[in-house]
Formats: structure tokens, C-alpha cells, sequence
């Protein structure tokens, strides 16, 4: 699984970072980035689920390989 940012939408809340904080941070302008380019499996594909379910804004989006 991979997981996408529309850095466009995404507001800082940093709500992703609480859910998931193995896979994302803030950006020096608030924004949410991603640790990795890998795919996500495993308790980490767990972390992604939770911060796409918690997103306020629906920033972010899971995808396949």
C-alpha cells in the first residue's frame, strides 16, 4: 500500500502525525510529509489506515503499489 498528501489541502492539524508517527512529520510550514517511500505493510499499513480515518481535512488517501 502507498499512501498519497494532497499538500494542498492538508492544514497542519497534525492529526496524522499523532495516528501514525513511524510514517509522517511536519514540514517547517506545517505541512504533513511522509518518512518514507516505501510501500507500507504490517503495523505500519495499520498507522496509515488510522491517519487516513483521522485527517479532518481528507488529506490523505491510500492507494495499491
Amino acid at each position: 500500500m502507498r499512501i498519497m498528501i494532497d499538500r494542498d489541502r492538508c492544514e497542519g492539524h497534525g492529526q496524522c502525525v499523532a495516528a501514525a508517527p513511524d510514517l509522517f512529520d511536519l514540514d517547517d510550514e506545517g505541512i504533513a510529509i511522509l518518512q518514507t517511500s516505501q510501500p507500507i505493510a504490517g503495523d505500519l499499513g495499520q498507522q496509515a489506515t488510522a491517519a487516513v480515518e483521522v485527517c479532518p481535512v481528507v488529506a490523505l488517501t491510500l492507494g495499491a503499489d
